[in-house]
């Protein structure tokens, strides 16, 4: 069968051959209750986090590079996969964490139909996806949390190659805005969490990027603006690339973000810039 889930439509029949993501099926590289998500997806005890290897995005600057060119990550079949949703949830997970499902998310949806997580279902997203596969996993996920990257094709191509990014990840973000928020005591059980990495040199692009979420959901809606890139990856012939966002950068995201009403804010410190935050891999 002819792979045409995510937007790059490759086409490669994956019983037999990678497609554009790097993989076949599903390979989990880490698996474990991850501390430094969001306060509303970690809450208490820590995000159940499953790390999927592969990507069809493949951002040059990709902090997890290992694992969206699936260098890292062991086969793993539905019903493994159903066995890891239970066994973070037995350690106390607050949710259920899916990292980077795009590319897996039928697969991801048979392990969901076998064992449905007492915890909420976090969709955890590079936003490039199609809405038709959401639609699939929906009736499984809880939560929604993707990571709105670019607004500006020029930016989307020259990072990942897809001009088309925004067009994607935007009917994306409109379909998961649908879904109403649930709250209790400061933890999101359902709803929407989006997010937004700034980048050196493009802070005009996150202003874009704010506009368009301020057009399109709540002022409510949480909104976690991300501090944390850290020159890595495949970054040696985008020069820019190669430094930390500047304070002044990132508090102009900031100051455009309360500006235009948002209320439910997310910000890091310049600490967070640091690879000591990135797992090792291979559980």
């Amino acid at each position: 069968m002819q792979c045409k889930l995510c937007p790059v439509e490759c086409g490669a029949d994956r019983a037999l051959r990678p497609g554009r993501c790097g993989v076949k099926g599903l390979t989990v590289a880490k698996a474990y209750l991850h501390p430094y998500e969001e306060p509303p997806i970690c809450h208490t005890n820590g995000a159940g986090a499953v790390f999927f290897g592969g990507c069809s995005l493949r951002c040059v600057f990709c902090q997890n590079y290992e694992l969206s060119r699936a260098e890292r990550g062991k086969t793993a079949s539905p019903e493994e996969l159903a066995e890891i949703f239970h066994g973070l949830e037995e350690q106390g997970a607050d949710c259920i964490d899916l990292v980077t499902p795009d590319h897996v998310s039928n697969l991801v949806a048979e392990a969901l139909k076998m064992y449905r997580p007492k915890v909420p279902v976090v969709y955890n997203s590079g936003g490039y996806c199609k809405v038709e596969a959401l639609e699939e996993i929906a009736p499984y996920v809880d939560v929604w949390m993707p990571d709105l990257k670019f607004r500006d094709p020029a930016l989307s191509a020259r990072y990942t190659g897809r001009s088309d990014y925004f067009a994607y990840a935007s009917r994306a973000i409109a379909f998961m805005a649908k879904t109403p928020a649930v709250w209790e005591d400061g933890k999101l059980l359902r709803g929407l969490l989006i997010r937004h990495l700034v980048l050196p040199a493009c802070s005009y692009d996150s202003i874009n990027v704010l506009d368009f979420l301020a057009e399109t959901v709540p002022p409510d809606t949480p909104l976690s603006l991300m501090r944390q890139y850290t020159p890595m990856g495949d970054i040696k012939n985008f020069p820019e690339l190669n430094r930390k966002i500047t304070a002044r950068e990132y508090r102009r995201a900031v100051d455009h973000a309360r500006e235009l009403g948002f209320t439910n804010l997310f910000t890091q410190g310049k600490e967070s810039a640091d690879a000591a935050f990135i797992p090792a891999w291979d559980f």
